[in-house]
């Protein structure tokens, strides 16, 4: 399948290959339907919360019936996790109403939201790292055993296994998992708990296309039991095919509860933005941009790494990388692209390799030194790796550039000066911020991304290395953040866009470079290119690739 250019709306990842976008899943598992007078299982009722300053929540009405799978869909900040935050006893509404099953309750924490058959899978799973995924099952849980062994745990973690058809392996430790497996223990041990409403916060953000369609099928089968499930995804395709309906909000507010079958991508995106967004493919530059350079900015050669456990990561990469140029990395995640973005910023020591930027090796360097040779990082895990979350927005917007003027003057932070950069980072990201002291952790995980990424584009004066920029993002933010690295490209710096969404890869990469296994399988130019290529190469399979020349 040869793809050519072609004007695209920005919602999802890879339409051309993936389960997402069709009813294949509802066509095979149908959802239980609620007999004639069945109260909901959820009926939000005119639910307001405010913070100083902001309306997070304001009369929302929202009623999940039995047997049903009804998405919840909104920009970044329109109130999403804060209404979610309601229903699960961590906030208390300002105003409304809670009804369960036809019976008002009011949850003062969350101890009281899971007794009453409530559970959330967050996009950050909580689970130990170190223990067992018989031993995560049972942490904290009323009906573990007093005394017991391992043995048993094991056996009856197998035994929930089977009754929510959901494969883990119960001896295994949760740290030697995959994201998708991990996924699954999260959601076995929140339905362990008696969970007849399962609320799913960006659930496929880290899975693959097959373990998307795992979960999709687990789904089904707990709501086909009259159970429900809240599912919040900015990924339209994905919603369209595993939702019954889709509320909308838009600034706290809701906008519409439309049945999914009703619905489109284009018909969503308007009512989550208020506009049509659309999306040309971006490789066109713009005509008062700087020409690529002659030599590569970036040269990297015999590449190897470690990962966090010790073993090899990254294995004899290879490539270059021009001023003005976009080169794409694709490849399903867990394949390297962590590492790979660490190193080439510093974080990460490089087993053996080099690294040489603007013609200067980089070897033995520390981050600060490479940002100070003009390298922007946008990390892969925005709050721990990009920010500190309980430091004020202006501490985090400013600190790429505290021993620069003007925030630094003379030796001498100057609070003022830091004041002014960090309005102008937010005015330039289109983030609104009623407290620029406030702990940036405050902010929407969207905000948060496009501070992050408009503070390293301001220090990316060669290189940028955005890994999975557009994450979590709503369309609308997705939009704003792939124009964010244009402009940075066409005024002539590198980029490395290490991204799962191939769409997003396809429109705007001037190349593309598959990794699997932590190995470079072929970097192939971004003229008609052959998806079926990639996907094969994406799942192993070489492209006559025996590495770039450096």
């Amino acid at each position: 399948m040869r793809r050519a250019a072609r004007p695209f709306l920005v919602v999802s990842a890879n339409s051309n290959d993936s389960l997402i976008g069709s009813s294949r899943m509802q066509d095979e598992i149908p959802a239980a339907a609620s007999s004639p007078g069945t109260p909901p299982r959820v009926y939000l009722k005119g639910i307001a919360k405010y913070f100083p300053g902001v309306i997070a929540n304001e009369n929302v009405d929202i009623e999940v019936l039995p047997g049903e799978i009804h998405a919840l869909l909104g920009e970044n900040g329109a109130g999403k996790s804060t209404l979610m935050n309601i229903l699960t006893g961590i906030y208390q509404p300002d105003a409304g109403e809670i009804i369960i099953d036809g019976y008002a309750r009011q949850f003062a924490s969350p101890v009281q939201a899971i007794a009453a058959g409530i559970g959330m899978v967050h996009q950050h799973f909580k689970l130990v790292q170190a223990f067992t995924v018989a031993e995560n099952i049972h942490l904290g849980w009323d009906q573990t055993p007093k005394r017991t062994s391992a043995a048993v745990l094991e056996a009856r973690t197998a035994e929930l296994a089977r009754a929510f058809n959901l494969q883990v392996k119960p001896g295994a430790r949760v740290s030697d998992l995959s994201t998708g497996e991990q996924q699954r223990v999260e959601i076995l041990r929140v339905l362990s708990r008696n969970a007849k409403i399962l609320i799913l916060d960006e659930p496929t953000a880290v899975l693959t296309p097959a373990e998307a369609r795992e979960l999709f099928r687990a789904l089904r089968d707990f709501v086909s039991r009259g159970n429900s499930v809240i599912f919040i995804s900015h990924k339209l395709d994905e919603v369209l095919e595993i939702s019954d309906r889709i509320s909308i909000l838009r600034q706290g507010r809701k906008i519409a509860t439309e049945k999914a079958a009703d619905c489109d991508p284009r018909m969503l995106a308007k009512l989550m933005v208020g506009r049509d967004i659309v999306l040309d493919d971006m490789r066109g530059r713009a005509a008062n941009a700087k020409p690529l350079s002659a030599e590569p900015v970036l040269k990297v050669a015999g590449l190897s790494a470690l990962g966090d456990n010790g073993l090899p990561a990254l294995h004899d990469i290879n490539f270059s990388l021009r001023a003005g140029e976009i080169l794409g990395i694709a490849g399903v995640a867990g394949n390297g692209q962590r590492e790979l973005s660490q190193v080439l910023t510093g974080v990460r020591p490089a087993l053996s390799g080099e690294i040489i930027i603007a013609g200067k090796t980089m070897a033995g360097l520390k981050a600060g030194e490479f940002a100070a040779a003009g390298i922007g990082h946008i990390p892969e895990d925005r709050l721990h790796s990009g920010l500190a979350p309980a430091m004020s927005i202006t501490t985090n917007a400013v600190m790429r550039e505290y021993g620069r003027p003007p925030v630094a003057k003379g030796g001498f932070f100057s609070r003022d000066a830091a004041g002014k950069l960090a309005r102008e980072i937010a005015s330039a990201a289109d983030v609104a911020i009623p407290d620029f002291a406030m702990p940036i952790r405050n902010l929407s995980g969207g905000n948060q991304q496009r501070l992050v990424a408009r503070r390293e584009m301001r220090i990316a004066d060669r290189i940028l290395v955005a890994a999975y920029p557009s994450r979590g993002l709503d369309v609308g933010a997705i939009n704003t953040m792939l124009r964010y690295i244009v402009e940075l490209r066409d005024a002539g710096a590198g980029v490395i866009l290490i991204s799962e969404e191939l769409e997003e890869l396809l429109n705007l990469s001037d190349r593309i470079a598959v990794l699997y296994e932590g190995r470079i399988m072929g970097i192939l130019d971004n003229d008609n290119l052959d998806i079926d290529e990639i996907g094969l190469m994406m799942g192993g399979r070489a492209h006559g690739y025996a590495g770039e020349a450096a």
